[in-house]
C-alpha cells in the first residue's frame, strides 16, 4: 500500500466568488490533480468550501502552500495533515464537486474536536456567516 498524505480543510469564500469561479477552479483541478497524483472532494456552499485531498506527500505539500497563497479564500482552517500507508477514500476522482446546502455539522464537529485556538476562532466566524444569500455577501465583516 502507498503512503498517502492527507489534508482537510475548509475555508470561506472571499468576495466576489461566484458559481462561474468555483466552477473554474474546479475544472483547473481536475486537470492538475489527475498528472500530479491526487484525488480530491470539494464541497462548496453556503460561501464555504470543505477539501478532502490525498496524494504523493511532495506534490501535497506543493498543492497546500498554494492554496494558503490564494487570494479567493480565507479563514483556512486545516483540520487534518498527515501521511500513512493506506487506500485512497476516493480513488477516482480527480477532483469532485459535490454539492452541500449547509456544512454546519461537519465544521461543528472539527470546532468540537480542535485544539488550536486559531482554528477554533476561524471555525467559528465561519459557523457565523449566513446561510445562504449571494456570495458578494459572504466576504469578510
Amino acid at each position: 500500500m502507498p503512503a498517502l498524505y492527507l489534508c482537510v480543510d475548509c475555508s470561506r469564500a472571499a468576495e466576489g466568488i461566484d458559481d462561474a469561479e468555483v466552477g473554474r477552479i474546479v475544472e483547473v483541478a481536475q486537470r492538475h490533480n489527475v498528472a500530479r497524483g491526487i484525488t480530491e472532494v470539494f464541497v462548496f456552499g453556503s460561501g464555504t468550501s470543505f477539501l478532502w485531498i490525498e496524494g504523493p506527500a511532495a506534490q501535497m505539500k506543493m498543492l497546500i502552500a498554494s492554496l494558503h497563497r490564494d487570494p479567493r479564500h480565507y479563514d483556512l482552517v486545516a483540520l487534518d495533515q498527515s501521511e500513512e500507508e493506506r487506500e485512497r477514500l476516493y480513488p477516482t476522482w480527480g477532483l469532485e464537486r459535490v454539492e452541500a446546502d449547509d456544512l454546519r455539522v461537519v465544521l461543528q464537529d472539527a470546532l468540537d474536536s480542535t485544539e488550536d485556538q486559531n482554528n477554533a476562532a476561524a471555525l467559528k466566524r465561519i459557523l457565523l456567516q449566513p446561510d445562504s444569500g449571494p456570495f458578494h455577501a459572504l466576504g469578510r465583516k
